[in-house]
């Protein structure tokens, strides 16, 4: 280990991906700030999903009881028709690739990660206009998907848009799941609709419609509530239950898989600036927690600051963007809106084993945080 993989780091962005990364640093003995244009740290998004994985890197961090403490187990998935009918259900046995799900709000989580820091780590209301400019020896850019650190960086990627548009939302409790622990997906023609419990009795919704880039609607919750109203329960009840104004949307970007490098310089990326991808895995907060872990390690272990971003390097992007491409062939057969393919569609789930299923997402979900010694190996991951 040298000096320049001690000194001071900056990151850019304070959402869960930089907060993680700050923490990652702290607990390996390394002052990082944080930099976030923000006046507060951002809540939004509604729920999250956080797979095995995921609650792998949050007990690497030293947070995953207090997570948990604030999470709903989900025990079970479930992909639906619109009438009900189930075309797949995993029960998740709490071994290996069928662990347990984590059903949590993402301001619980962006609270937990913060308040883990040391007191002062994050600096509210400052934007970056020069990262060139950054007095540390490394910056690491997790200000999302349109990231300024990216663009220092002169990458020639651009985010994509995928032709759908998602709504989420937190709903309060007082709704009759018909699944409780249990994430259901009801996929129908170019149209999905998601329910996760998430803890203290509210519910995330969540809402995937085919739909140009910038669509307008004139009203999206009553367009929703039209849209679904033939659903089978309690979707159009979860709906009536939004409250006007909490709806978000977004249309959904990703970047093209594997084109983005992790690293160029004294700048590094995590999370949605080096691997924005379709929502359809569950794994967009894991992954950028994985990303803490991971290059926190890298720095630790590693003779030199150029070596230990080109071992986060050599670590993270085969992994990520497999898990980006399967995303993208996700979502594609999703939102399927031809009444032949989604017939074909729909078949073949029903044809599809329970535990194929389960091994099909061992690619993401058997992850595991590379060994927290100084005398550890280069970071490695499960692939």
């Amino acid at each position: 280990m040298s000096a320049d993989t001690r000194g001071p780091v900056v990151v850019v962005g304070g959402g869960i991906g930089g907060l993680a990364t700050a923490l990652a640093l702290q607990r390996a003995g390394r002052p990082v700030r944080v930099l976030e244009r923000g006046a507060r740290l951002d809540g939004g998004g509604a729920g999250l999903v956080l797979s095995p994985n995921a609650q792998r890197s949050l007990r690497a961090l030293g947070v995953e009881e207090a997570t948990r403490s604030r999470a709903t187990v989900l025990t079970r998935t479930v992909v639906c028709q619109p009438d009900g009918r189930a075309l797949a259900r995993v029960d998740l046995d709490g071994r290996g690739a069928s662990g347990a799900l984590l059903g949590v709000h993402r301001a619980d989580l962006v609270e937990v990660l913060a308040a883990a820091l040391d007191p002062g780590t994050v600096e509210l209301g400052h934007e970056v206009a020069d990262v060139m400019g950054v007095e540390a020896d490394l910056v690491v850019g997790a200000d999302g998907i349109r990231s300024v650190v990216r663009a220092a960086m002169d990458v020639d990627v651009r985010p994509t848009h995928r032709g759908y548009t998602v709504w989420r939302a937190l709903v309060p409790s007082g709704q009759d799941l018909a699944e409780p622990a249990t994430l259901v997906e009801t996929w129908g023609r170019g149209e999905r609709f998601g329910v996760v419990p998430v803890a203290d009795g509210w519910t995330y919704v969540y809402a995937c419609v085919n739909a140009d880039e910038g669509e307008p609607v004139a009203d999206d919750l009553a367009d929703l509530r039209r849209r679904f109203a033939g659903w089978h329960a309690p979707l159009p009840a979860l709906l009536a239950a939004v409250e006007p104004g909490t709806l978000l949307r977004h249309d959904i970007r990703d970047l093209p898989p594997g084109r983005t490098p992790l690293h160029r310089g004294r700048l590094a990326l995590v999370g949605d600036a080096a691997h924005a991808m379709e929502p359809n895995l569950g794994q967009g907060a894991g992954l950028a927690l994985e990303d803490a872990v991971v290059l926190a390690h890298a720095l630790a272990t590693a003779p030199s600051l150029d070596a230990a971003l080109a071992g986060y390097a050599r670590a993270r992007a085969p992994r990520v963007a497999a898990l980006a491409r399967q995303s993208r062939r996700v979502g594609r057969l999703a939102q399927h809106g031809h009444p032949a393919l989604v017939a074909l569609r729909d078949l073949t789930l029903l044809a599809t084993p329970p535990g194929l299923a389960r091994r099909a997402s061992g690619r993401a979900t058997t992850w595991q945080p590379p060994i927290p010694s100084a005398t550890a190996p280069s970071p490695q991951e499960i692939r």
